[in-house]
């Protein structure tokens, strides 16, 4: 649109007064003539009738044109705005451009973990690995399957000729797609499961001692799809497993509970694995769930080798460790350090409960010795409604292992007490 004058926005704004008053007379005399033609002689009517209509249709053609009129005068006035606001824009512009920026040089997280491996023996928990591509999920799954200790089995689709060299090819299954071999390894396990349960249950830890195995499940989503007993490999694992050291690492590209195949089994996730969030995982992590954006930064920072472990940051660089440790003469077995030389699970530091555990801490706390059911959990709490029962009983136990407090009853009936009642549970979560 050309500049105008501003002589042509008053001769503009002039025309459409013309036009309004051209229309106004232009149906008034439309009316008047088609009323007169009411009540006049016959010869008269149908002239005044006529002159009525072409009238009306008169003022309908000027009609359009005050329409096209407006138009032109609104796009004048968007164009003023637009202008104003420009001018105070520029008018309230600071002189300088300021960033800030957060020094990280010189800084370290207070509760950085150094040492993965020690943290998840410590926790005695199972271990779900998220990450992307290019993230380091199969170098970090490949340090830990090497330092972890116990027997280690390898589901894996898409295992290349190098990949696990310093495990026993035979406990590397499902090479070239072969997901029936990895389904029928799955079944096995949960017979060995169930053979592990029979052996503690008659003769106590000692009968499993020697048993102990770490079962790698490598992009298991995909697993769920191709082979019928991972979601129950998986939920079996992940309620009994620990207790009978048959520990295992799923790795995913999402951290939820729902695409591990865990539907309805939130609090059996959060309760018995430890995240570890690689890449941009662990960055959202930091910036959304902990509300850190120095942390989120310090990640950034470090690439692959800071990353989230639970909701703790961790700074391992493997980018110098491969997988020739049978070239540098080490073994699984010689890295490894034996479950027995692991703490027990009363001495896991309680600040690192979840929110699931604090919360139940905090209910049994008012409950003062009586015994806390899930049904009561349910029916008081949001944060459990969407729970199965199940689900929380099997929290209860976890508490109850860690010596937090202690289980009344089995089954369904199973309930949960504080036995220690100095214990104060945190909310740093």
């Amino acid at each position: 649109m050309k500049e105008l004058h501003p002589s042509e926005m008053v001769e503009r704004v002039r025309d459409l007064v013309i036009i309004k008053t051209a229309i106004y007379s232009l149906l008034t005399l439309s009316v008047t003539a088609t009323a007169t033609a009411a009540i006049t002689r016959k010869d008269v009517k149908p002239w005044l009738a006529s002159s009525g209509f072409g009238l009306a249709v008169i003022g309908c053609g000027v009609k359009s044109l005050e329409r096209d009129k407006k138009q032109s005068l609104w796009e004048l006035q968007q164009a003023s705005n637009q202008g104003w606001r420009s001018l105070l824009a520029q008018s309230f512009l600071p002189a300088a451009k300021v960033s800030a920026t957060i020094d990280l040089d010189n800084w370290i997280p207070g509760n950085l973990v150094t040492n993965p491996v020690e943290y998840i023996q410590k926790k005695q928990k199972h271990v779900a690995l998220i990450g992307g591509t290019g993230d380091g999920k199969s170098t970090f799954t490949q340090y830990l399957s090497s330092t972890i200790g116990g027997k280690v089995m390898v589901y894996d689709s898409d295992a290349k000729p190098t990949d696990w060299e310093w495990l026993d090819q035979q406990d590397v299954v499902g090479r070239k797609g072969n997901f029936t071999a990895i389904n029928d390894a799955m079944t096995a396990d949960l017979v060995t499961l169930e053979e592990l349960v029979c052996l503690r249950g008659d003769g106590g830890d000692k009968a499993i001692a020697g048993r102990e195995r770490f079962l790698i499940a490598e992009e298991f989503p995909i697993l769920t799809d191709e082979c019928k007993s991972a979601p129950t490999w998986l939920k079996k694992h992940a309620k009994r497993g620990r207790r009978y050291k048959q520990f295992i690492l799923v790795i995913a590209q999402n951290d939820t509970a729902e695409k591990l195949g865990l539907q309805g089994y939130k609090g059996t996730f959060y309760s018995c694995f430890c995240l570890v969030r690689l890449g941009s995982f662990g960055h959202d992590h930091a910036r959304t769930k902990l509300k850190d954006k120095k942390l989120e930064q310090w990640l950034k920072a470090g690439g692959k080798k800071r990353f989230m472990v639970d909701d703790r940051p961790c700074e391992l660089d493997l980018s110098n460790w491969g997988i020739g440790n049978k070239e540098l003469g080490v073994s699984s077995e010689e890295l490894a350090v034996s479950s027995e030389e692991l703490p027990v699970d009363s001495e896991q530091p309680k600040d690192e409960l979840n929110e699931y555990e604090q919360a139940i801490i905090d209910a049994a706390k008012k409950l003062q010795g009586d015994v806390l059911k899930a049904r009561i959990l349910k029916q008081g709490s949001r944060l459990f409604a969407d729970l199965a029962g199940v689900d929380i009983r099997i929290m209860f136990q976890s508490l109850a292992d860690k010596g937090i407090g202690e289980t009344i009853g089995k089954g369904d009936r199973l309930g949960f007490r504080i036995v220690n009642d100095d214990y104060t549970p945190s909310t740093d979560n």
